[in-house]
């Protein structure tokens, strides 16, 4: 198995999406942060011990590497990237969480014009970029919960206005229309750039730089959890925004959100799926859950053939 991601922790995770759900029917015999992982089946393990013995993670491979990998057969289950998901066939099969990555412009005090802010997300081509760039993956999006968490993800309008985002943008003052938006994921660079397209035609000038700074950031956050009121505070958290108050009713939580969003300091784009490429060897069923979280416990391998 490879990972992209190099976990740079002194200490193996034990909670969270990808390795640390391992935790339970495994237990890690080996840890090099950021390069190696390896649990071993733990014997006693409350489900009954896993069918496989061990679970060799690499980590910090390409998904160009990663890819490479799968085809030579050098590893069993990999990350896929948008352009890498092909229809499955039977030695090239998939598994996908829900949509559980949202996508969102972040928008840092430098952008203190509401109605630049509001420019760009309405100017935004959602469409175009989810059918090309994103090939399909996922579904556009106007909330932070994903329609699967929330029940109510429909209601936030998706729809590009290029006319009003221009009359928006021409009524801010000129320095104000001209930032820069970063993106830290080289995945997500193609899109960062059809964004600063999009902002060209009305009448914003964004500068795409790569890395973590910039006046506002093309990011992702991630769904932890069924629970609609703690996934969203959560998500506020990790985006820097003010704590959502009551959230115990559908209703309450739907306030939240659209509290939230007013404003335009964040504006959601897409929701995501986690999507992984599996080998011919791997046998069972689909080793992760809708929230992404791996489930290897059931899975075995098949043995060459004499």
């Amino acid at each position: 198995m490879e990972t992209r991601d190099a976990i740079e922790t002194a200490d193996p995770p034990q909670t969270g999406p990808g390795m640390g759900d391992l935790a339970g029917p495994f237990v890690v015999t080996r840890w090099d942060a950021g390069r190696t992982a390896v649990y071993s089946a733990e014997e006693n393990a409350p489900g009954g011990r896993p069918f496989l013995d061990q679970v060799e993670i690499v980590m910090g491979r390409t998904l160009r590497e990663q890819a490479t990998d799968l085809e030579f057969g050098r590893t069993d289950l990999i990350e896929l990237g948008w352009n890498d998901v092909r229809r499955p066939t039977p030695a090239r099969r998939s598994w996908s969480s829900a949509p559980v990555r949202v996508v969102v412009l972040a928008f840092g005090p430098r952008v203190d014009d509401p109605r630049v802010r509001e420019a760009l997300a309405l100017a935004v081509n959602r469409t175009a970029i989810h059918n090309v760039l994103l090939q399909g993956q996922g579904e556009i999006a106007g909330a932070l919960l994903p329609q699967w968490i929330s029940g109510y993800a429909f209601l936030f309008s998706t729809a590009a206005d290029v006319a009003r985002a221009r009359s928006l943008a021409a009524a801010a003052p000129p320095p104000a229309r001209s930032f820069t938006l970063a993106v830290d994921d080289p995945a997500l660079r193609p899109v960062a750039d059809r964004i600063a397209l999009n902002a060209r035609d009305a009448g914003l000038l964004v500068a795409v730089v790569q890395g973590p700074s910039g006046d506002a950031r093309l990011t992702q956050v991630r769904v932890m959890s069924r629970d609609g009121a703690r996934a969203l505070a959560a998500m506020a958290a990790t985006l820097g925004l003010a704590a959502p108050g009551r959230m115990d009713t559908p209703e309450a939580l739907y306030a939240a959100e659209k509290f939230l969003l007013e404003g335009f300091r964040v504006v959601p784009l897409f929701h995501l799926p986690d999507v992984y490429g599996v080998g011919p060897r791997v046998k069972g069923a689909s080793g992760i859950t809708p929230l992404g979280e791996w489930r290897l416990e059931n899975l075995w391998l098949e043995g060459g053939r004499p």
